[in-house]
Order: C-alpha cells, then structure tokens, then sequence
C-alpha cells in the first residue's frame, strides 16, 4: 500500500545510507523498522524460585537446637 510519511531529514538519510551499506531499498528498511517496534515485546522468563526441601524424619532430632551449647558440641563430634 502507497502512503506519504514525513520525516525529520535527519533520519530519513541514516534510513537511505543504512539501505545503501546493506544493499536493499530504502522501503525494506522502514518496513523491517515499522515490524521491530510494532512487534510484541519478547516475554520475560520467570524469575527463579529457590524451593528449600522439607524432610520429614521418623527419628527423634539427636539435639535441641535451642540448646546452643549442646549445638555446638554435636557439630564439633567426629562423623
């Protein structure tokens, strides 16, 4: 389709040098312009979630973790 457009000067020649370096016409490079802006943004990936792991165990804790002394000394005995 035929249309008039005014342009800033400025642009219109960075448009015609652009379509020179690239050997196409001056149409392809506003209509490849025109498809960029009127294209849908590009979807954003989800933002990672990190999923702390729940572990249900069937033996009583071997320490009172409130207990920061008795803490530290599980933590201190050999494996």
């Amino acid at each position: 389709m035929k249309t008039t457009l005014e342009l800033d000067d400025r642009i219109l020649e960075r448009a015609k040098r652009l379509a020179a370096e690239q050997g196409t016409t001056l149409r392809a490079v506003v209509e490849d312009a025109l498809r960029a802006r009127l294209s849908p943004p590009p979807r954003r990936p989800e933002p990672y979630r990190f999923v702390v792991p729940i572990v249900h165990g069937t033996a009583p804790p071997r320490v009172d973790v409130a207990d920061r002394q008795a803490l530290y000394d599980h933590l201190d005995e050999p494996e």
